[in-house]
């Protein structure tokens, strides 16, 4: 199973790269992590804002590989604790299709890309900027699948 990150924003900050690089590296060869940065339109004074949201929601859902499954990364999405994380990846493992996971712009997901959800995960109740969920979310898969495997990571 291969695990599609697809978000919203290109050129982070090096520490973005480097956090992200990090724990995306360690995830095992079987599993492995794909970031598709997804360009976000421009914003500014009178812009569209729910036009160019759907318009990312439409090169998002087009970079989902064919029969993923598809979690949206939201506020409003279930919480899951790391024991409940890993049992989600166990079984996503078990499934055998690739996972995609959504995490929209400054604006959130396209309701296109809500719609198209299997799943709605939340990392937390706080709203996190997107490209710090990058980081958050490849650690925490790595972190899951540790526990998976009974390594110590996770204590």
């Amino acid at each position: 199973m291969r695990i599609w990150l697809i978000a919203v924003g290109q050129r982070m900050p090096a520490w973005v790269e480097a956090g992200y690089a990090e724990y995306a590296k360690r995830l095992p060869p079987e599993n492995p992590l794909k970031l598709v940065e997804i360009p976000a339109g421009k914003r500014g004074k009178g812009a569209d804002i729910a036009r160019l949201t759907a318009q990312e929601g439409e090169r998002m859902l087009a970079a989902i590989p064919a029969s993923a499954r598809v979690v949206t990364l939201e506020v409003e999405g279930r919480p899951w604790n790391t024991p409940q994380l890993a049992t989600r990846l166990a079984e996503w493992r078990q499934g055998g299709r690739d996972l995609a996971l959504l995490v929209g712009g400054p604006e959130g997901l396209a309701p296109a890309c809500v719609a198209r959800a299997d799943e709605r995960w939340s990392l937390s109740p706080l709203t996190l900027p997107h490209p710090l969920v990058r980081i958050v979310v490849a650690e925490q898969l790595y972190r899951a699948g540790t526990l998976l495997a009974g390594h110590p990571y996770h204590r």
